[in-house]
């Protein structure tokens, strides 16, 4: 017997011995399914209404809507139109969805809800795949969070947040990550004794886990994740990726080590751990709420400012500042030029909140807001300076409603902020904004064209917009109000004295000078508290210091030399002593806040009451003098 052929007739059996192994173990795993064909059942429908199989399926049926050629479908010409109307629709609204409109959103996520409910067969047993309504011990923090917002938003809409925070105190600083330092953060632990004190089994009908897992499937289809239903309240303010661990860092081995040492095991988050809100002044951190993934957080950061096509966000193009279509601003970022993605979505007061009596809410407020009545009235330049989220931007709103209507108004923005037109739609008002063409030098030149009674400027924070500010305020218009991040009056004159150098309009700090405090009348500077609390610290008024030189000129008439050079040195001391002058400007405090009120304290000076009084009409001099008399006793 050859070799040959006992090594056939071993390999043969090998291989039959491989069949039935493997017969045997299909065999018995057919079986097993006959035997237990619920829990096949379960783990594929388990996949099915998971949230990212409907986000597929509703992702492809919109796509299927949108992309239909309705030419191939030989429709009659009523259900042609029917279909074409549904399709124009769907495109629009998904289009206007991802800026934010809330309409748009509102009708997509009906047309979800449809869906889901007619086609997918979404009941009352497999919506538990989704979110596990049936079991509340299973429910994440996000899921107790959206589960209890979406509860609110039926009796309280776009306030639901805020009762949720004000009803549990949810704003007051917590030393949740410091024994010795406060913060302002909302964590999970409270999310989940709020969900436990306000919901139970029967709390929620089909329709609203429904609309719970609808919203959850949208916001990670065309909304903006964990912050989308957020974004939407009336609050300051949200971002994300601003704080936590930077992906970057990650790549630093040696670093890692040592910190992993440092932090002794606790739990790290990342940057898209980060969500924030500002809330009532409060920056607040909601550690119960994360985007899940580096990947999440950017594609949100890539959408989140896409209104009016802005252009693209970019390794060249590090950051955009645009508007949303409710006219929230928004500032995103990305690497290199910020160390992770990140976003701020800063949203202003509704036009109907916005009054100076709800602005301010300390004692003898009233006189404080008669003031700045008067000092629009009066077409004093007014610079409203203080920090980021004081209220700066919603003041100058505020006091615009003083403003005579038969005044024009002209604005100047790098992005609409203001929407004064929303506010006061039967005012004269035209807004203008820098474009990647047009520049503001440009807008300010089309500006003086435009019959403009009063220029505004959204925020002076950088060299070229303050060098428009003194344009505007010597030539283009009646007087100028716009906001500062200054700190004190000095820093205020300071820094746009700084500006004007560096932009080559002048070399001498002493002109410079002069040229601010020429245009520059009052200073209202707003202060936020660490509670949150937003209040005018101090109305200060700009008083300017003439150069007058008292030369002596007796030197013509004496014939002594000895004479003449003492005529001649008294002169040198007198130019000196005004060239060298520290400062071309006194000022002084009109207003201050102490301990909770407002106090008068020096009087306007006679030049600004004059000037005031010659802008104003007869009854509001009248009053105005009538103010004069009462308001500093």
């Amino acid at each position: 017997m050859s070799v040959a052929f006992v090594f056939n007739i071993l390999l043969i059996i090998l291989l039959v011995g491989f069949v039935v192994v493997f017969l045997y173990f299909k065999v018995k795993k057919s079986v097993t399914s006959e035997e237990n064909p619920s829990e096949t059942e379960i783990e594929r429908d388990k996949e099915k209404y998971s949230i990212r199989t409907m986000q597929e399926y509703i992702k492809k049926q919109f796509d299927e809507i949108t992309r239909m050629n309705l030419y191939d479908l030989a429709l009659s010409e009523e259900e042609f139109e029917r279909r074409k109307n549904v399709k124009y629709e769907l495109k629009k609204a998904l289009k206007g969805a991802g800026y934010a409109d809330a309409s748009d959103k509102k009708y997509v996520k009906t047309l979800m809800f449809d869906l889901l409910k007619n086609n997918y067969k979404v009941n009352e047993f497999n919506i538990n795949y989704a979110i596990p309504f049936n079991n509340f011990d299973d429910l994440s923090s996000q899921d107790q969070f959206e589960i209890l917002l979406h509860m609110y938003k039926k009796e309280f809409k776009a306030e639901a947040l805020t009762q949720i925070i004000t009803k549990y105190n949810l704003d007051t600083p917590k030393y949740e990550f410091d024994p010795q330092v406060p913060s302002y953060v909302i964590t999970k632990e409270e999310i989940a004794q709020i969900f436990n004190n306000e919901i139970t089994p029967d709390t929620l009908t089909f329709e609203d886990k429904l609309e719970i897992v609808v919203q959850r499937v949208y916001q990670g289809y065309k909304g903006y994740s964990v912050v989308d239903d957020i974004r939407d309240m009336n609050i300051d303010g949200v971002s994300g990726g601003v704080s936590g661990i930077p992906p970057s860092f990650l790549d630093q081995v040696s670093g890692m080590d040592d910190y992993l040492e440092q932090m002794g095991g606790k739990k790290i988050p990342m940057s898209y751990d980060s969500v924030w809100i500002f809330y009532k002044g409060k920056s607040t951190y909601l550690s119960f709420l994360s985007f899940g993934s580096e990947t999440e957080l950017k594609r949100v950061c890539q959408n989140i400012y896409k209104y009016n096509n802005p252009g693209q966000l970019s390794e060249t193009v590090g950051y955009k500042i645009n508007e949303m279509k409710d006219g929230s601003r928004v500032v995103v970022l990305r690497p290199n030029f910020s160390e992770s993605w990140a976003f701020f979505v800063r949203k202003f007061a509704p036009p109907t909140l916005i009054s100076p009596e709800q602005l301010l809410i300390h004692d003898n407020k009233q006189n404080v807001i008669e003031l700045l009545k008067y000092l629009v009235r009066g077409a004093r330049v007014t610079a409203i300076t203080g920090e980021q989220g004081c209220g700066k931007t919603t003041l100058l709103m505020a006091i615009m409603k003083y403003l005579y209507p038969t005044i024009t108004i002209r604005v100047q923005e790098t992005a609409f902020e203001l929407h004064l037109r929303k506010i006061y739609p039967y005012h004269n008002i035209l807004s203008l904004r820098e474009t990647e063409t047009i520049s503001g030098q440009e807008g300010l030149d089309v500006q003086k064209k435009t019959d403009g009674g009063v220029n505004i400027l959204g925020e002076v924070a950088t060299d070229p917009v303050a060098a428009w500010m003194i344009q505007m305020a010597q030539v283009a218009s009646k007087f100028t109000l716009f906001t500062h991040h200054a700190k004190t009056f000095p820093n205020l004159i300071t820094a746009l004295r700084n500006s004007l150098l560096k932009i080559g309009m002048f070399t001498s700090e002493d002109v410079a000078e002069v040229q601010v405090v020429s245009v520059i009348n009052f200073d209202i500077h707003l202060k936020r508290g660490t509670d949150g609390t937003r209040y005018i610290e101090r109305i200060t008024e700009c008083i300017p210091l003439e150069k007058k030189f008292r030369y002596n000129n007796n030197y013509r008439k004496t014939p002594e030399l000895n004479q003449k050079m003492d005529y001649f040195m008294d002169n040198t001391v007198e130019y000196f002593e005004h060239m060298t002058k520290t400062s071309n400007y006194t000022y002084r405090n009109i207003v201050e806040w102490h301990d909770g009120r407002y106090v008068f304290t020096n009087m306007l000076t006679e030049d600004s009451i004059k000037a005031m009084r010659e802008n104003m009409s007869p009854e509001d001099v009248r009053n105005f003098d009538n103010f004069i008399d009462t308001a500093w006793r």
